[in-house]
């Protein structure tokens, strides 16, 4: 199963190609996509992405994993996130979230089991 690609990016608004919604923030795997709602973990800008927000996106075997921090890169990342991904032996690139879609898109277009997680805004 491949990862999909992402299709379009602007502030507020993604989309992935063969899903009809428009996220806001979202997750993707191979074989799918939903919303990323930041409630469900209690995620805020600061401290930022927690691992209990990438557990689902892990769980489905991507061998790397990219975080899009949001336009202005507004959304922290901090380093125990980072470690508990190469903990499970999985690469991260933590980026601007524009940069970060083209990395992703790049990534899964080779075939690679690529993941990611995006914020569209600030």
């Amino acid at each position: 199963m491949s990862s999909p690609e992402i299709a379009s990016l602007s502030w507020g608004q993604m989309k992935v190609k063969g899903c009809s919604t428009t996220y806001k923030d979202c997750k993707v795997w191979p074989g799918g996509s939903r919303t990323w709602d930041w409630r469900e973990t209690g995620t805020n800008h600061s401290p930022g992405v927690q691992p209990a927000d990438l557990e689902e996106v892990v769980k489905k075997g991507v061998k790397t994993l990219v975080i899009g921090r949001g336009m202005s890169e507004a959304l922290q990342v901090p380093q125990s996130t980072v470690d508990y991904l190469r903990k499970n032996g999985i690469d991260v690139l933590v980026l601007q979230t524009e940069k970060a879609v083209e990395e992703y898109n790049a990534l899964a277009a080779q075939g690679v089991k690529v993941g990611g997680v995006f914020h569209s805004t600030c």
